[in-house]
């Protein structure tokens, strides 16, 4: 179990639930299949394991690793559009009579619940580490939106979830630029050779660079015109490399050897102990990891009243 994505999110008050409460509380919001009519279903399922008796809060420590699964229909919209096209084009052929918006929605509406039961099946899931020690939720995604469907479900089923997305003092965009142009990193961070260069002019472009050398005259001059960096590849200690951007998304992430052989000797023969030891390394390795990034963008920003 190693992130590949993450999405920090502060929680602002301590979370008044333990893990068998969390547990309780998640299995009333089970993942199910969508029924003949339904477009998407969203709950929680076990993260480690199958079958019933598989807990939905899986606990290592001081850490809990929660799951939770969408599933969808798929129903192309170029199919439905096809679909309303022919019926509307038989209406007006065979009575002679336009067609108007108020009809052609609710044509819509039941070319879809007829194509619904026949549509392909879709399922996606999303991870979740909570830290209570620490008072952080770490979300395995690099999408928002995913990591809110999962915030806001559990704050469905729990009552409450004072959380905030973890921010920075100072824009990692200017961070980032600062490091690329004067190529000097913070103590343990290593640049290494992938950028994307955002324009700040309206209507600016973007350059995305590669497998290059970030001291290149050529870089160095997009920087001197006044773009910024808004992607950044980086390397922390002999650890994990991963790539920053400039909302505070943290991409593509990877674990060097050496923890993940560390993870195989720990975890034994047993799957679900490889599992387990490597979740617990991953999130003893982010509570050093998380807190020297924060540091190197200026310290988090505690909004007032926080």
């Amino acid at each position: 179990m190693w992130f590949k994505n993450l999405l920090a999110y502060r929680l602002t008050q301590n979370l008044a639930v333990n893990a068998a409460e969390l547990e309780t509380a998640l299995s009333t919001k089970r993942a199910r299949p969508c029924a003949s009519q339904e477009l998407t279903t969203y709950g929680f399922v076990a993260p480690f394991g199958k079958g019933e008796d598989a807990p939905l809060a899986h606990v290592s420590g001081d850490f809990i690793l929660i799951s939770a699964q969408k599933e969808e229909r798929i129903l192309p919209g170029s199919v439905v559009r096809d679909a309303v096209k022919e019926k509307v084009d038989e209406i007006e052929a065979e009575e002679q009579r336009k067609v108007y918006k108020k009809e052609r929605d609710q044509i819509k509406d039941e070319i879809i619940q007829a194509f619904l039961p026949r549509a392909f099946i879709r399922k996606s899931s999303t991870f979740a580490a909570i830290d209570l020690k620490q008072g952080l939720i770490l979300v395995n995604s690099a999408s928002p939106k995913r990591a809110e469907d999962l915030l806001s479900t559990v704050r469905e089923v729990i009552g409450t979830l004072p959380v905030r997305p973890l921010t920075v003092k100072i824009a990692p965009s200017a961070s980032m630029t600062e490091w690329v142009t004067t190529q000097k990193a913070p103590d343990d961070f290593f640049v290494l050779d992938k950028v994307t260069l955002a324009d700040t002019h309206e209507d600016g472009g973007k350059i995305n660079a590669t497998r290059q050398d970030l001291s290149s005259d050529e870089i160095q001059a997009h920087l001197a015109k006044g773009m910024l960096v808004t992607n950044l590849a980086m390397a922390w200690q002999d650890k994990l490399s991963f790539t920053l951007d400039d909302k505070m998304v943290i991409k593509g992430i990877k674990f060097e050897d050496l923890l993940q052989d560390q993870a195989e000797q720990d975890g034994g023969e047993d799957a679900l102990g490889q599992l387990d030891a490597s979740f617990t390394l991953m999130m003893l390795t982010f509570r050093d990891y998380l807190p020297a990034l924060i540091e190197a963008l200026g310290g988090e920003e505690m909004p007032e009243g926080v």
